[in-house]
Order: C-alpha cells, then sequence, then structure tokens
C-alpha cells in the first residue's frame, strides 16, 4: 500500500460519513492552508449529472493544445487515487507523484489537528494546495457531488461555470425531484460569472435560468445560444460569433459531440483566447479513460473471442445507459456483431434503469462482483434487474469467467463486440486488470 493511501485511511476516519455535504469544515482548514484557492488562474467549474469528465477532458485537450497548462481535479479515481490530480506542465500535465502527495497531506494532517473531515474535503484541499504550488495557467475543477455545498465550491469567482446534462443520480444525498437536482447543480453559479449549459429538460433549465438570473450570471445555453451537432462526420459548431466547422470528436458516442460542444462554449465564453486550431487539435487528441474505450491490447483482450470488439464504459446511471446504448447502436449500423455485456453496478444506482435501453440490442448480459467495494450489488440480484428490464442475463464469478462464458456460447467463427459496463470502480478494475493503466 502506498504512504499516501495509509495517511488518507487515517484521515479518513475523523468523519463518520463517507459524503456530508457542506462547506462549514473545509473553509477554516483552507485558511490554516492559506487560502490556496484564491492563488489559482482562471477556473472553469464544472457540474452535472453525466458528460463532467468528458467535458473536462476535451477542455484539457484544447487548452494543452494552445500551449497553455491546465491543472485537472476529477473524482473518483479509476486505479489509483493519484488520478484525481492532474498538474499543468508544458506538453501535457502530470499524476501528482507520491512524495509531492505524501509531504501535501502531512500538512493537512498536521494543520487540521484532529477535527472532523470527510475523505473528499482532505482530497480536495490537497488538490488546491498542490495546484497553488505548482503554477498552471488554467484550472478544472469537476464537481464531486451535487455543487451547492460540494468542496470544490468554495471557489467564488469562477471564470467560467460549466453545467452538463442533468438526469437523476445520487437520490440518497440529491433527492429524486429533477428540479431540486438542477438547483444543487446551478449552487455553482457565480455573481456575475458566465455560466454555460448543455441542453437540459425544460425543468432543468427553468431553475438553471432563474438561478443564474438571480445573480445576475449570463447564461449560454446549448440549443439557444450555442448549438454543436454531427453533419456529414463533421462536428458543426454554431455561436454567436459565428460557425466552425470541426473534425469529429475522437472520443465515440452522438453524446461526446455536445460534450464537445459545451467545452467549445465554455472556452468562448472565457476569459482565454484559444485558437479554431487548438480546438480542432484537441478534439482529435482527447483521451479519456473508461468511457467508450476500446481496449485493443492486454491481458483480458487476450482472453476475449477471437477478433473481438472489447469495449469499456463507467457510466452507471439511466441517463449514462441511454447514450451507451445509443453509441453501441450507433457501432452496430457501421459493423454488426452480437453485443453481449459484462456489468458490474453499486447498491446505490438503478439498475433496471440502466439496462432498459439495451433491451432489443444486447444478446446477453453476464453480471460480476465489484472487487473491492462493499457496496458492490450482488451479481445474482443484478441479472434479475437486467431480465427486469427485458434482457437474458446470469451471474457469473468475474470477468474473465464471462468472457470464457461468452466463447463457449458464441457460433463459431462469430466475432461479437462486448461491452463492460456499469461502474466506474469496475472500469478501474478492468483496467488494472487488462495493463492498460490511465496515464
Amino acid at each position: 500500500m502506498d504512504r499516501s493511501s495509509v495517511i488518507l485511511e487515517r484521515l479518513f476516519q475523523l468523519h463518520p460519513k463517507e459524503i456530508d455535504l457542506s462547506l462549514d469544515r473545509l473553509k477554516p482548514l483552507m485558511a490554516k492552508l492559506g487560502s490556496p484557492e484564491t492563488k489559482l488562474g482562471p477556473v472553469f467549474h464544472i457540474a452535472g449529472t453525466n458528460g463532467k469528465g468528458s467535458t473536462t477532458a476535451f477542455l484539457r485537450a484544447m487548452l494543452e493544445a494552445a500551449g497553455l497548462t491546465a491543472h485537472v481535479y476529477t473524482s473518483p479515481h479509476l486505479v489509483r487515487f493519484h488520478e484525481r490530480i492532474r498538474l499543468g506542465q508544458k506538453g501535457g500535465g502530470r499524476f501528482v507523484d507520491e512524495d509531492e502527495l505524501v509531504e501535501t497531506l502531512l500538512a493537512i494532517e498536521t494543520l487540521n489537528d484532529g477535527a472532523p473531515i470527510t475523505h473528499f474535503e482532505i482530497t480536495t484541499a490537497a488538490a488546491f494546495k498542490l495546484f497553488a504550488d505548482h503554477p498552471a495557467d488554467v484550472t478544472l475543477l469537476e464537481v464531486g457531488l451535487g455543487g451547492r455545498y460540494d468542496a470544490t465550491n468554495i471557489i467564488d469567482h469562477p471564470d467560467v461555470a460549466v453545467i452538463t446534462p442533468i438526469s437523476v443520480d445520487h437520490e440518497k444525498f440529491l433527492g429524486n425531484s429533477l428540479d431540486g437536482i438542477a438547483h444543487e447543480k446551478s449552487g455553482i453559479i457565480k455573481f456575475g460569472r458566465p455560466v454555460v449549459v448543455a441542453p437540459q429538460p425544460g425543468i432543468v433549465l427553468d431553475v438553471i435560468e432563474r438561478d443564474a438570473a438571480r445573480l445576475k450570471a449570463p447564461t449560454f445555453i446549448g440549443n439557444q445560444d450555442w448549438v454543436a451537432h454531427a453533419e456529414r462526420g463533421r462536428l458543426v459548431y454554431q455561436d454567436e460569433d459565428g460557425l466552425l466547422d470541426l473534425p469529429p470528436p475522437r472520443l465515440p458516442g452522438r453524446h461526446q459531440f455536445v460534450n464537445a460542444g459545451t467545452a467549445i462554449a465554455a472556452l468562448r465564453r472565457s476569459s482565454l483566447d484559444v485558437p479554431v486550431a487548438a480546438i480542432e487539435a484537441g478534439l482529435q487528441n482527447v483521451e479519456w479513460p473508461a468511457r467508450m474505450q476500446r481496449l485493443t491490447s492486454g491481458k483480458l483482450v487476450d482472453q476475449a473471442p477471437a477478433e473481438a470488439e472489447l469495449w469499456l464504459d463507467g457510466g452507471h446511471n439511466p441517463g449514462a445507459g441511454a447514450v451507451i446504448a445509443e453509441a453501441v447502436a450507433d457501432l452496430e449500423e457501421r459493423v454488426s456483431r452480437p453485443l453481449y455485456l459484462i456489468a458490474g453496478m453499486l447498491v446505490t444506482k438503478d439498475p433496471v434503469g440502466f439496462f432498459r435501453p439495451f433491451a432489443g440490442l444486447a444478446q446477453h448480459v453476464f453480471t460480476v462482483p465489484i472487487e473491492g467495494s462493499n457496496a458492490g450489488r450482488d451479481p445474482g440480484e443484478l441479472a434479475a434487474a437486467a431480465e427486469a428490464a427485458g434482457l437474458s442475463a446470469e451471474a457469473t464469478p468475474s470477468v474473465e469467467a464471462a468472457l470464457a462464458a461468452i466463447k463457449k456460447m458464441l457460433p463459431p467463427g462469430i466475432a461479437p463486440r462486448i461491452l463492460i459496463c456499469g461502474s466506474l470502480y469496475l472500469g478501474g478494475t478492468v483496467l488494472a486488470a487488462n495493463g492498460t493503466l490511465p496515464a
């Protein structure tokens, strides 16, 4: 176990709840750290239910293509905690290294002096301190949960607030009312600062516009003030400043045209001057592991049936299920292959809602446990949920066992398309087992 993991485990014992949304604990600690959150370059603050990570990845790729350095804070990590904190540097950022992280966590532990503090507050404090200690041109902050009381929301003057598509998720903490969830997400809006909004359901948009008007924050809304869509295999983006005819996003799926458009809109409403050439390069160079990621080599790929396509996506709620199924259906239109799902999910998610869009698309679902998580849903229970959504399903003990079962089920000479899905935690396990770690 890394030294940083030992320190984090020790600090995590300081608060009885893993999640307790509030800013009251973090603000005093940040003051003791010298208020590093006030010493950053322009900040893009990104909230939403789906697409936060992809939008952040597009922003980073475009900014780095423009020659700028960009700090990035995201969660959760896939394999190692260090992935959450990417330090901007010339030529592309890097994950925080172990020695830097240990030094920062020990400083936080000393200043916190045993006061109650949550997991995410600790990691956010560490990120801000590291970002301030290693100056960069821009900081990209992804909200952990909600927005209004999320630890990242101690930022009070973002260059741009960004709200990606909102749907129901994390009901235990945010409730199951779409307008209530929208109100929590819109809590990142700050007085007078621009807000870029991805296309949203009407009830969500009403809440965001009302909250933005109260704070005199100018809004730039998808399908109203800006539009991004696929046209003849290209990404066409248009707003009041003109039309851009761009290459398609490297990340697969129609939803990535919207995420890319959201990133472009955010750049065009920021204080930065990012040339079109950098936007084009970012679209073509972007990487975001475990989001419709094609695995082309590695240990698990070698265990799959011959000539199989192996895909990985960590989306885990009904909204994600819909866009992933749509992306797979687009693949099916180009090259028809029998589709098999290997799925693992947490008990906090809605499995029937996630699986329902795959009915009529997937041949069979193999459910697996999520290793290393006490919150993983039992594979038998998950298989029953898949069947309730109209799919044929069975429980298996592991991804490797599911791959072997697909081999046995296939007629000779048939190359399948296999999608491993349902959880970012499962995604991390798969990348580690395959030997293709995030970089």
